[in-house]
């Protein structure tokens, strides 16, 4: 008789727990239901979004390479729809700025790559290449101030092109005649971390014009030091 109303509170006891399951799904089964449609929209969302992204980025390269056959190739390459990217439409305007310097118009380059560096700021990296390849292209033409104020801002310490821009700032310095400052800011740079190969040679080859031992040696050098002349 003990086993017999064991069974049956059993039964009640799995009744009751079907009862309460099948409760709660159609109370709360729309939230599982609604949760695998957004995992499946959000896959679907992300594959569609690669894919135009992946068209969009061949779609520029394909008219950079058109442009670059254009017989004007600055106009061509500054005309190219980035697709409201603000990174592809600062590397057009550095590659229509190399089309004008190859073309003996270095100020009109430099212009046009302060100006797109000004009007895209959002990648680092970019903007601040965009700053040191104008102050390249213009060399000795550019304002002292105004390429001593970017060099500057350039070269702080931790700065993506800081031993590039050290280096414009020792060029500057012996286009000025300052041939000593130039020497001790050579130095300074040549015993910092991270120097290429090509950079380190180039630093030598620059103490060999100024007279100086191209070797690395140790020494204080003004990192700060301004390039415009003194009056």
């Amino acid at each position: 008789m003990a086993n017999q109303n064991d069974s049956f509170i059993d039964e009640v006891t799995d009744d009751l727990r079907r009862d309460r399951l099948f409760t709660a799904f159609r109370r709360f089964g729309w939230i599982a239901i609604a949760l695998i449609l957004v995992l499946v929209a959000g896959s679907a969302w992300r594959e569609y979004s690669s894919g135009q992204a992946e068209k969009s980025a061949r779609a520029w390269g394909d008219a950079v390479l058109a442009a670059q056959d254009s017989p004007d190739r600055a106009t061509a390459l500054a005309a190219i729809d980035a697709k409201g990217s603000g990174g592809r439409k600062l590397l057009s305007e550095m590659l229509a700025a190399g089309a004008e310097a190859e073309a003996g118009q270095a100020d009109k380059a430099s212009e046009r790559l302060l100006a797109a560096a000004e009007a895209n700021p959002q990648d680092p990296l970019l903007h601040d290449l965009a700053l040191l390849k104008a102050v390249m292209v213009a060399g000795p033409t550019m304002d002292a101030a105004k390429r001593d104020g970017i060099l500057s801002q350039l070269s702080k310490p931790g700065a993506p092109y800081e031993l590039l821009a050290l280096e414009q700032k020792a060029v500057a310095l012996i286009g000025a005649g300052r041939s000593e400052d130039a020497t001790m800011l050579i130095r300074q740079i040549q015993q910092k971390d991270g120097l290429s190969e090509a950079l380190r040679r180039r630093l030598a080859e620059m103490m060999i014009t100024l007279g100086a031992d191209p070797e690395d040696a140790q020494g204080p050098g003004p990192q700060t030091m301004p390039i415009a002349p003194s009056e």
